[in-house]
């Protein structure tokens, strides 16, 4: 386990594979932690740098007193790219991880080279259904509502499986302060103008059984990119690289190839 002291938040972090390879960064959905790209990493190519973290608030790292905004979710993980000498990494990010992934790209084009944007938008739902969110999980804790988030995460197969359980115990098990804090970080953003700004390598991932970030959203923001391509993976929901972690580690493969930095 390694912590990085940033300017007033401690996060964990994990670097894998090649400490000299491509560096390849990972960011986790609303709550979960950098367990969640388990899966998916031993079916990637060898000689690639992963590095995954927690966000604040999750996992292992600081729960500072929230609300979060989304600039400071950003401001984390470039103060912890910059704390490794990371440049030019190709940025994984689901849901909320995909947001964190946008602002990070208009904000620091030295840190991103292209980007995945799995399971997510430039803006999620209203600020009034998360502000609704925020006063439920405050009032009666993620167990309460831990059923519908979870069938939105998960296709009804797999909800059936033993598996499933072990998600389940991750989201219950996450800071209530942590999961509400960055509620507020996604109900204050709206990236459409700034990620139609972009102009890098850009592939969007969906689930056709997703109900926080149905395909037809995800489509929508990748196509504020000139140039973006976007795979659809049957039969899953809003975590796909847990439901069919071959099939994601594959799609991702492809796209890390054609930016040149996987064999």
């Amino acid at each position: 386990m390694q912590i990085a002291e940033l300017d007033g938040v401690r996060l964990h972090y994990r670097v894998d594979g090649d400490p000299d390879g491509a560096p390849v960064v990972f960011a986790n959905s609303l709550g979960t932690d950098l367990r969640l790209w388990d899966p998916v990493l031993p079916h990637l190519p060898k000689g690639l740098r992963l590095i995954r973290y927690d966000k604040r608030g999750h996992g292992l790292s600081d729960c500072p007193s929230g609300p979060y905004k989304m600039g400071a979710l950003v401001t984390d993980v470039e103060r912890l790219l910059d704390m490794l000498g990371v440049r030019d990494a190709i940025f994984v990010g689901l849901s909320i991880g995909g947001m964190i992934a946008q602002g990070l790209a208009a904000k620091r084009l030295d840190l991103v080279r292209a980007v995945v944007l799995s399971n997510t938008a430039a803006k999620i739902g209203t600020r009034e259904m998360w502000d609704e969110r925020i006063a439920q999980v405050k009032s009666q804790g993620i167990a309460a509502m831990s059923q519908g988030i979870l069938e939105r995460w998960f296709a009804a197969p797999f909800r059936e499986t033993a598996e499933f359980h072990l998600w389940k115990n991750m989201l219950e098990r996450q800071p209530a302060e942590g999961y509400a804090g960055c509620c507020a970080a996604i109900a204050g953003t709206d990236f459409i103008s700034s990620t139609s700004g972009l102009r890098l390598p850009l592939l969007g991932i969906a689930g056709s059984e997703d109900g926080s970030t149905p395909p037809d959203l995800v489509r929508e923001t990748c196509d504020l990119v000139p140039g973006s391509e976007m795979r659809l993976i049957r039969g899953t929901g809003h975590l796909p690289c847990v439901e069919k972690p071959e099939e994601y580690a594959e799609i991702l493969t492809g796209f890390l190839r054609a930016q040149g930095v996987a064999a």
